[in-house]
């Protein structure tokens, strides 16, 4: 394997001898640099390019809207997009709704002008303040979130990311969230 990290020259020498298989060369392909849109270096994995995912969901842990971020973008970057996209929410009781009662939220989107904004929209704020309330309070309800990104995240594609264009994975999380919406609603229903 070392004479695939040559130059040209190795590489058609293992090609003649038959000791490169097709699965090498399509790795070794011209694929040129990693990462892409909505990418940026992950603080904690030695500044390799990453992506953050940002979801929103409703009280059972359905998700309703999805983001994506560089890795070293600030979590409250993608609260508001997340909030501006929800969806109308039909009530059984009443006219729809074109936002939430409250929304719960971990200390990484803790920020006094976040606060603000939703107070400003009639939306009360479960959002954990850094050194003050405990992690396991909101752990009651955070688990939901957590339990929803697994569900993405068993969908190889998205597991790891392959696309170098963010909107294709914006678009294949995007799908990934419909069928987990689709199951889940079409199992209540039969």
């Amino acid at each position: 394997m070392a004479a695939l990290a040559s130059g040209g020259a190795g590489r058609a020498r293992l090609q003649g001898r038959g000791r490169l298989e097709q699965r090498d060369r399509g790795r070794r392909g011209g694929a040129g640099e990693k990462g892409g849109a909505l990418t940026g270096p992950n603080p904690v994995d030695r500044g390799k390019k990453g992506s953050k995912l940002h979801l929103l969901c409703d009280g059972q842990g359905l998700p309703l809207a999805v983001l994506v971020t560089g890795a070293n973008v600030h979590d409250i970057h993608g609260f508001r997009p997340l909030i501006e996209a929800i969806p109308p929410i039909r009530s059984r009781r009443g006219p729809r709704r074109r936002r939430p009662d409250k929304v719960r939220a971990d200390k990484a989107y803790e920020a006094a002008e976040l606060r603000r904004w939703l107070r400003q929209r009639g939306i009360a704020s479960r959002i954990a303040r850094k050194g003050i309330e405990s992690k396991e309070r909101l752990g009651r309800h955070r688990w939901k979130i957590e339990r929803t990104i697994s569900w993405l995240l068993n969908y190889r594609r998205l597991a790891v990311r392959y696309e170098r264009h963010g909107d294709l994975f914006t678009a294949f999380l995007t799908l990934a969230a419909a069928l987990i919406c689709y199951k889940k609603l079409s199992r209540n229903t039969t």
